[in-house]
């Protein structure tokens, strides 16, 4: 498990990490041109690249050594971050930061398919799904302390100081990479040609009937729930008057189940039931935000908001450790490279519940994110009766 333990560390500091950077990034952005349009730019430059590389990522997963690809990766992404630090150092114009960013994101979109299709071959079988859970409980964790630490240094540092240090996170997840050892051989594809490795994915997926469901399930609550945190500030105003001081309560409070729910998949020895449990969570997560939006008082809003980061995050590690279940070694990073787009639909998501409460207001927009979560997940669940027997 000493590989693991590597792998885990490294990957919690990285992340820890990557929260300095992008709360430094976004704030050093907005304070420097004063435009939410820039900011708007330099995250669609951060995400664009989602749709565009997740699938060659994850042929290059199938094709090549995992470790060695993330060690090149991590070693690019370092680079790149150095240079974005560089560039708020020497005042650069803007449009420098943001090809600085948008070249960085491509690998950093590349990374989480090569990540999430190597955990198999650091543990033992049996072990797979708490190694994931613990994975996630990690990278949950981040989203807590990152954010904290990079308000501190902020008030303390320049930006270019708190950018080079998320640079360091990453380069102590590289050294973690550089010594781990797989303990589980990577069976690797023997296709010729990219055609050969597309037609090869698309056939499993064809015949796999539970793995169209899960992808199917996947795509619900990214587009009708987890835009919840984009919308939340509207809610917070428009719904409960609370300001920013219930906002950032609101968010922490969903951080904290968020981390729960992953810590609990962590220590369950078996993963039977696992379609059950993942249905069950995202009608949990659903009727949950439903119970938010229509809540009366600040603790009413923070019990279901504790219900929200849990249910959304147990269904959201289940759905990673089921899919990782269900694919075999040598196909393993095409199908989760496709599996990981879905959370390409929530910037989707966003823009569509954002229109619904600019027509007819924040209580619809809450009742369509519920609403919509449960009834297309009964649908779902109706048509594709297989998901609950996983």
């Amino acid at each position: 498990m000493r590989p693991f333990r590597l792998y885990l560390g490294g990957n919690f500091l990285a992340a820890c990490g990557e929260w300095l950077d992008m709360v430094a990034l976004n704030w050093a952005v907005l304070a420097l041109t004063g435009s939410p349009v820039h900011l708007g730019i330099i995250n669609a430059c951060r995400l664009i690249p989602v749709f565009l590389l997740s699938v060659p990522a994850g042929i290059l997963a199938d094709r090549f050594d995992r470790r060695k690809l993330l060690i090149g990766i991590q070693t690019a992404t370092i680079l790149l971050t150095l240079l974005i630090g560089w560039l708020f150092y020497i005042n650069s114009p803007f449009w420098l930061f943001a090809v600085a960013v948008c070249l960085r994101a491509i690998f950093q979109t590349m990374d989480p398919p090569i990540r999430n299709s190597m955990i198999p071959n650091l543990v033992p079988e049996h072990f797979l799904g708490r190694a994931i859970a613990m994975n996630t409980a990690a990278l949950n964790l981040s989203r807590i302390i990152g954010p904290a630490i990079a308000g501190v240094l902020l008030a303390t540092l320049d930006t270019q100081e708190v950018i080079w240090l998320g640079a360091g996170g990453l380069l102590i997840e590289w050294i973690a990479l550089y010594v781990l050892r797989p303990v589980q051989k990577q069976v690797r594809s023997k296709n010729g040609m990219l055609k050969d490795d597309l037609q090869e994915a698309y056939s499993f997926i064809k015949n796999q009937r539970t793995v169209q469901s899960l992808l199917l399930l996947a795509v619900v609550p990214m587009v009708f729930g987890f835009p919840y945190t984009s919308m939340l500030p509207v809610f917070v105003d428009q719904l409960m008057n609370l300001g920013p001081g219930g906002f950032g309560a609101l968010l922490s409070v969903s951080a904290v189940g968020a981390v729960l729910g992953s810590l609990w998949l962590s220590l369950r020895n078996e993963q039977a039931r696992a379609g059950r449990l993942l249905i069950l969570s995202v009608l949990g997560f659903g009727l949950s935000l439903l119970l938010f939006v229509l809540s009366t008082n600040f603790w009413l809003a923070a019990a279901m908001m504790f219900l929200v980061g849990l249910t959304g995050q147990t269904y959201r590690t289940m759905s990673r450790i089921t899919m990782q279940k269900q694919v075999p070694d040598h196909l393993r990073g095409r199908i989760m490279s496709i599996a990981l787009m879905d959370r390409g639909f929530i910037p989707l998501g966003a823009i569509v519940i954002g229109a619904v409460a600019g027509t007819a207001g924040a209580l619809w927009a809450g009742v369509m994110m519920g609403a919509g979560c449960l009834l297309v997940t009964l649908a779902v669940l109706f048509t594709r009766r297989q998901i609950w027997q996983i």
